[in-house]
C-alpha cells in the first residue's frame, strides 16, 4: 500500500509543478474536466479572475452538491483547490471548506491561491483519506474528483468519510468506475494505477462498499467513457505491453456518486 501512495504522490508533485500533462488519462482521456466544459465557464471567470488553478479530476463534484451557505464542506484530494474555492464562495462566510492532500507540492499551490483570492474560510490540511484529521460528524458535505480510485484500502476511505459526516450529510463524488473487468496484466500495471485505472471498481461493488458503510440513496451515473488510442495507451501506461494496450480503450468512465448518511452504524467503525 505504501508503495502506491508514494507513486501517487511522485504523480501528482510532478503534475503540479508542470511535468506531467494531466492526472489520469491522455487529452482525450478524461482528465481536463475544465476543457471538457464540466465547470461554468462564467462560474470560473468570476472566481479566478486572472489566477490560473489546474484541475486534476474527472468531473465537477460541486454542480451536482447542492452546496448551501453556512455548510461545513471537506473536498478529499484537494489539490490546488479549484472544488474548494468554489465551495468557498457557496457556503459564504458563514461557512468553513477543509482541503484535504497529502502531496507537499498541491498543499503548498493550493496555500499559494488561497492567500492571492483572499479566502478567510478555506483551510488545507495535510493527511490520507484512509484517515481523516478532522473530528467525528464534523462535516456536512464531502467532496472529491478522481481520487478515491488511487486508495488501495477504499472501505477504510468510505468508513472515514461516514464517520465525519454529520447526519444526514452528502457526498458528492466524481470518480473513475470500470466498466468491465481489468485483466492481471493492467491491475498490475503501476502507471495504470497512478493513472486512475487500476485502482479503479467497478459501478455496483463501488455502490455496494458505499451501501455496507452506512449510506443510503447512492446513485451512480456514468459520464464519460474513457478511450485511448495505441498511441495514448503508450503514453499514459507505459509499463504495458503492446498488445495489452487495446485491453484500456473503452474499459472505464467518468462517474458522479452521491449518496447521503444514514443512522445505521458504518461497517468499518
Amino acid at each position: 500500500m505504501s508503495d502506491i501512495r508514494d507513486e501517487v504522490r511522485k504523480k501528482y508533485a510532478a503534475a503540479i509543478e508542470g511535468k506531467d500533462a494531466s492526472c489520469c488519462g491522455g487529452n482525450s482521456g478524461c482528465c481536463n474536466p475544465i476543457a471538457m466544459g464540466d465547470y461554468d465557464g462564467q462560474e470560473l471567470a468570476g472566481l479566478l479572475s486572472n489566477l490560473e488553478i489546474a484541475s486534476f479530476g474527472c468531473g465537477n463534484p460541486t454542480a451536482a452538491a447542492a452546496i448551501r451557505e453556512g455548510e461545513t464542506v471537506l473536498d478529499l484530494g484537494s489539490g490546488a483547490g479549484l472544488d474548494v474555492f468554489l465551495s468557498s464562495v457557496k457556503v459564504g462566510p458563514s461557512g468553513q471548506v477543509y482541503g484535504l492532500d497529502m502531496t507537499d507540492e498541491m498543499l503548498s499551490e493550493a496555500e499559494a491561491n488561497r492567500r492571492k483570492m483572499g479566502m478567510e474560510n478555506v483551510s488545507f490540511l495535510k493527511g490520507q483519506m484512509e484517515a481523516i484529521p478532522l473530528p467525528d460528524e464534523s462535516v456536512d458535505l464531502v467532496l472529491s474528483n478522481c481520487v478515491i480510485n488511487l486508495s488501495p484500502d477504499k472501505d477504510r476511505v468510505l468508513g472515514e468519510i461516514f464517520r465525519v459526516l454529520r447526519k444526514g450529510g452528502r457526498i458528492a463524488i466524481s470518480d473513475v468506475v470500470l466498466l468491465r473487468p481489468l485483466p492481471p496484466a493492467v491491475r498490475a500495471s503501476v502507471a495504470a494505477w497512478t493513472g486512475c485505472m487500476a485502482g479503479a471498481l467497478e459501478a455496483d461493488v463501488f455502490r455496494e462498499k458505499a451501501l455496507r458503510a452506512g449510506f443510503e440513496e447512492v446513485h451512480i451515473e456514468v459520464k464519460r467513457v474513457r478511450t485511448f488510442t495505441d498511441d495514448e495507451a503508450a503514453l499514459r501506461f507505459p509499463d504495458l505491453a503492446p498488445e495489452d494496450r487495446p485491453l484500456v480503450d473503452g474499459a472505464a468512465a467518468s462517474a458522479l456518486i452521491t449518496g447521503r448518511k444514514g443512522t445505521k452504524p458504518s461497517g468499518n467503525s
